[in-house]
């Protein structure tokens, strides 16, 4: 989904069908009105937090784009069931995360056809991602291919089995089968 539209499906889903759907899919871990519940993600609220030194971001607060919510609604939403929803239900819970956040009335339905209407808050602070046109990420010619480490490279442990969290004393032995 982009946000000009593209990839969008056609569909749409109002405020209403969206309560009724966050209310039996997605309370459970976000929480009655988006405040979020133990350690899921707060989905509303956050306004003028974003300077804190510990800032709310939800999508009414730090989001770009509605295209980017409704996207990941879609792929990843709810959890453990994603991509369980269909396109009117994705449209429907957009739309209720939209009034949890105070950006539309209880009586609006989104759709394709209005979707590109819809800004969120935050969508000005973020820019274009032109790290291809810095000097730092351009191509340098071929790469580096001298004083490699003579290959084949040997495994000594599997990382399932292997330990590696850093000691919390030092000069305390390394475990057994341990990297340097």
């Amino acid at each position: 989904m982009r946000p000009d539209g593209v990839g969008l499906p056609a569909g749409e889903g109002s405020v209403a069908k969206g309560e009724k759907l966050y209310t039996e899919r997605c309370a459970v871990c976000h929480g009655d009105f988006g405040e979020g519940r133990d350690r899921w993600p707060v989905l509303a609220g956050g306004m003028d937090t974003l300077k804190a030194d510990r800032p709310v971001k939800t999508v009414g607060s730090y989001w770009p784009y509605l295209s980017t919510v409704y996207d990941y609604v879609r792929r990843a939403m709810p959890f453990g069931d994603a991509r369980s929803l269909g396109d009117d239900d994705v449209y429907a819970l957009t739309a209720y995360v939209l009034f949890l956040n105070n950006l539309v009335g209880d009586d609006f339905v989104l759709s394709k056809k209005n979707f590109t209407t819809v800004r969120l808050p935050n969508e000005a602070n973020f820019i274009q991602d032109d790290r291809a046109a810095e000097p730092e990420y351009t191509h340098k010619g071929e790469p580096c291919m001298t004083s490699c480490k003579p290959a084949p490279a040997k495994v000594i442990m599997r990382a399932r089995v292997l330990d590696v969290t850093p000691d919390s004393k030092q000069g305390k032995e390394r475990p057994a089968g341990s990297v340097e």
